[in-house]
């Protein structure tokens, strides 16, 4: 099995998201495990490989489902329109997961758009590929429903959190999910985050305006709890970011 079709399955099948064990054999004991060396050779034919410049779209919301896209390397944005056109930043994948899944398997159009947020390299796997080996593999379906359902719970606590919080409690709640999910550095006792976004797209993603948001940075520059330069976040107290979170800022 080359590398190539190795490294294809990981991201297919979201073994990033789990703990493995640094090298390719475990991903290709797991891959034989679920599909098979036939599904295995299926999956690395169907695939083609394309890089992208910083705002080139990967896929245009409306478009026919032509496949699942996985993230080679780079960020990618997935974003929507409003009813009144504006671009609606919903989430960002990076290298080693998976987008477009839900559509093929649902069979619709895309609902959203992939932007290239920065020179990212992508995947694709084309539809028929993809679910030919769901329907053949109940355990690389299930892994996929297994998925669906988390991304489900994710986005009823989103909607909970845009009705019970303050703006700058999920403006906070974002920061401490981003420091999560990219490296932060340490200078002395101070946290620094590089914001992966732009200020607008982190208004989008808590449901509010760039107006609003800036409000809110002022705010909490001058309680102390964070300062902002650009797109890096200094923080020097993390509990009291996490304490953002207290009822004095619920709605």
């Amino acid at each position: 099995m080359p590398i190539g079709g190795s490294r294809t399955f990981q991201q297919f099948v979201d073994l990033s998201q789990e703990e493995l064990p640094a090298g390719s054999s475990l991903i290709v004991t797991e891959g034989q495990q679920l599909l098979g060396a036939a599904g295995l050779k299926l999956l690395d034919q169907a695939r083609a490989s394309r890089s992208y410049l910083t705002g080139e779209v990967i896929f245009h919301e409306g478009d026919e489902c032509d496949g699942v896209y996985c993230i080679q390397r780079g960020q990618v944005g997935v974003r929507k329109s409003d009813a009144d056109g504006n671009s609606v930043l919903l989430y960002i994948s990076v290298a080693g997961e998976t987008m477009g899944y839900r559509g093929v398997i649902a069979e619709e159009a895309r609902t959203a758009s992939g932007e290239a947020l920065k020179a990212s390299r992508v995947c694709r796997v084309w539809s028929n590929t993809a679910r030919e080996l769901l329907r053949h593999n109940p355990a690389f379906g299930y892994r996929y429903l297994r998925r669906m359902s988390k991304q489900l719970g994710e986005a009823e606590e989103r909607i909970l959190h845009n009705i019970a919080l303050s703006v700058r409690a999920r403006f906070a709640h974002l920061l401490i999910v981003l420091m999560d999910r990219y490296p932060t550095e340490r200078e002395g006792g101070v946290l620094i985050l590089r914001l992966p976004m732009s200020r607008h797209d982190l208004a989008s993603m808590i449901g509010t305006t760039p107006e609003s948001m800036s409000r809110v940075i002022r705010r909490l520059e001058d309680d102390g709890v964070a300062v902002f330069k650009g797109r890096n976040v200094r923080i020097p107290d993390l509990e009291a970011l996490i304490g953002e979170f207290e009822p004095d800022h619920l709605i």
